[in-house]
């Protein structure tokens, strides 16, 4: 289901420049989308024209789509966290491995982004080498020289928050493109290469939060200022934690975040009112939405996604069918519902409700520990489903959807109805288990003591993220055609929160953090009155409760499910810790040299040198 990439570092020329020239990337929401024309004969010559500098730019943009939707991409930056341990499906294999922590050198989410990430480094340097004798409109060129050097930097710090030390050179010298694959492998000394890593992500994003556009397009995600400053903040905290800290670390992140945070205005940037909106599919270019990766509704071709039915492969963006439960699974031979009692109600998969392919399931601890209040904080209710209702895919009139219906009629259901329903307590589920006459209700109650976990596997359901929900899908085994968000202006505020704790400005990190906290208690309906109430319940208080471990439980609040939560925990030396309290599947097995994955086993067997050792990361 994964892919597994065997090579060096760096592929020859020939292949870097076929991918440039047969590329067809949407550039925005509407169909302004760049084609590149295909050519025969490729030489370096290439890059030195307007067109293939801004072909190889269209590439590097194009390539995040192997960091950002793909099983692979979503295993590595979500499994085996405090947030999200396996489902029923992934209680094998690759999955199984990264979630307990038995993650080997050559399991295929490792092996992709290294091969396919170096790959667009070595493109961006294609475009930073040869930009300067490229004949352009000397302002245009700057842009695409500024997108090279944020992407350089956001396909480094994939790599360094995943492996450490990854290097910076290719085989040509130090940030230089390389036409000719190599067997070297200049990782050594680790923490030289490492301060080498975090110096060329803070070069390219000085240079890219100056030079890039100050705003990007309302219907694009072309990179702007503001990218690049949330990433910038976010690399200097995370030398911060690092074994190559600087003393200034946590300040620069502060500053940088804090020019973002007080620049909104010019900037273009402001958060939603409405947490639920932020992700809400057709609002995905937000003012929120600092950079997401694109992709286009109903055009696999533009996507370069395979076709329905192999969506486990290459760029698809499938998250809007790995966090969903079975909820096709039979109702319980022993429903007090004799209605209901062994029966199956969704006999066909929903539209809307995606492939249930039961991959990541919530923790615990994320349930009931960080979304404890479900009143007063509403992010709890906008992140995730607990209601099902009763529909089909086919459409009304066929055979297959008469059958459903007459099906539903027998259990006193019909389309439209709830058909299943995940109670907030077990209370509240026996209670609606037991009404009886014109009260009983006919969907099926499942209460929290049920829900999926390592204790209780005997119901595939629990609540579901619907973050990435996609009807815009013309089959409901299709990939999501919809942006994968990148960065968001919420984390530029936690950033610039933990930056100010960090450096003594508790204060003020209380206030970003309330920042938060008000537009959670915000629901559509309420009166500001109402809103005020519930945002008094949840805010903080006092700078004594903001801690590392608080910041980490409001960016599970606010940042559920999105891409972030591994390296979250890896990088700041919190992963062991938070794991052993909060993931039983993870807890028996993970270690500190956990903090790290593994050196491919494909890129160490590449090698000439006998002592292939010395590379790897400590533990494996």
């Amino acid at each position: 289901m994964k892919m597994n990439y065997k090579s060096s570092i760096v592929r020859p020329l020939s292949v870097v420049l076929m991918a440039v020239a047969l590329l067809v990337l949407p550039m925005s929401c509407k169909d302004d989308i760049l084609e590149e024309k295909p050519y025969t004969v490729f030489t370096p010559d290439y890059f030195k024209s307007a067109t293939g500098l801004q072909s190889a730019v269209t590439a590097a943009y194009a390539g995040l789509r192997y960091d950002f939707g793909p099983i692979g991409a979503l295993d590595i930056a979500n499994m085996g966290t405090d947030e999200w341990t396996m489902g029923d499906q992934s209680l094998s294999g690759d999955a199984y491995q990264e979630g307990t922590y038995g993650l080997t050198a050559s399991d295929g989410a490792i092996q992709t982004p290294w091969n396919r990430n170096f790959w667009h480094i070595n493109l961006c340097n294609a475009v930073i080498d040869f930009a300067p004798n490229v004949q352009m409109n000397e302002a245009a060129k700057t842009v695409l020289v500024a997108e090279a050097r944020y992407l350089r930097a956001q396909y480094y710090l994939l790599l360094v928050q995943q492996f450490g030390a990854v290097p910076v050179n290719l085989g040509s010298g130090d940030l230089k493109f390389n036409s000719t694959p190599t067997t070297e492998f200049f990782r050594l000394p680790v923490n030289e290469v490492l301060t080498k890593d975090y110096q060329t992500m803070i070069e390219d994003l000085t240079f890219a939060s100056a030079n890039l556009p100050v705003t990007r397009p309302a219907g694009a995600f072309k990179l702007s200022q503001a990218a690049a400053l949330h990433l910038l903040a976010k690399v200097y905290l995370f030398r911060g934690y690092s074994p190559v800290k600087q003393g200034d670390d946590f300040q620069k992140a502060y500053d940088n975040a804090k020019k973002l945070i007080d620049g909104q205005g010019t900037y273009g940037t402001a958060l939603q009112q409405d947490f639920g909106k932020v992700m809400e599919e057709g609002n995905d270019y937000n003012s929120e939405i600092l950079f997401s990766v694109e992709r286009m509704p109903l055009n696999n071709a533009a996507n370069e996604s395979p076709s329905p039915g192999t969506d486990f492969a290459n760029k698809v963006n499938i998250a809007n069918n790995m966090f969903n439960p079975n909820y096709q699974q039979a109702v319980p031979s022993n429903y007090p519902n004799a209605a209901l009692a062994g029966k199956t109600i969704f006999t066909t998969r929903v539209l809307q409700y995606g492939r249930p392919l039961r991959h990541f399931a919530p923790t615990k601890w994320l349930l009931e520990s960080a979304f404890a209040d479900r009143t007063n904080d509403s992010r709890f209710d906008n992140s995730f489903r607990m209601v099902w209702k009763a529909d089909t895919y086919d459409a009304a009139g066929t055979d297959a959807y008469k059958t459903y219906v007459a099906s539903l009629a027998t259990m006193g259901l019909a389309i439209g109805d709830t058909a299943i329903y995940l109670t907030q307590t077990d209370r509240m589920a026996d209670s609606l288990k037991a009404l009886t006459g014109t009260r009983k209700k006919n969907y099926f109650i499942v209460g929290p003591s049920q829900f999926f976990l390592p204790s209780n596997r005997a119901l595939n359901l629990y609540p579901n993220l619907k973050k990435y929900d996609a009807k815009q899908r013309a089959n409901f085994q299709d990939a999501s055609g919809r942006p994968f968000p990148v960065s968001k202006l919420s984390e530029t505020y936690l950033t610039l929160a933990e930056a100010a704790m960090q450096t003594g400005k508790a204060t003020e990190a209380v206030d970003l953090i309330n920042v938060l906290k008000r537009r959670a208690a915000y629901r559509p309906g309420l009166s500001a009155a109402q809103i005020n109430a519930r945002y008094e319940r949840i805010r903080v208080t006092s700078p004594s409760q903001v801690t590392l471990d608080f910041i980490m439980d409001e960016r599970a609040r606010e940042l559920c499910g999105e891409s972030l939560r591994w390296p979250d925990l890896a990088v700041r030396g919190l992963l062991v810790s938070r794991l052993k309290t909060r993931n039983p599947d993870a807890a028996p097995k993970v270690q500190d040299f956990h903090m790290l994955r593994p050196i491919p086993q494909s890129q160490l067997d590449a090698l000439q040198d006998p002592n292939k050792a010395q590379y790897q990361n400590p533990g494996y």
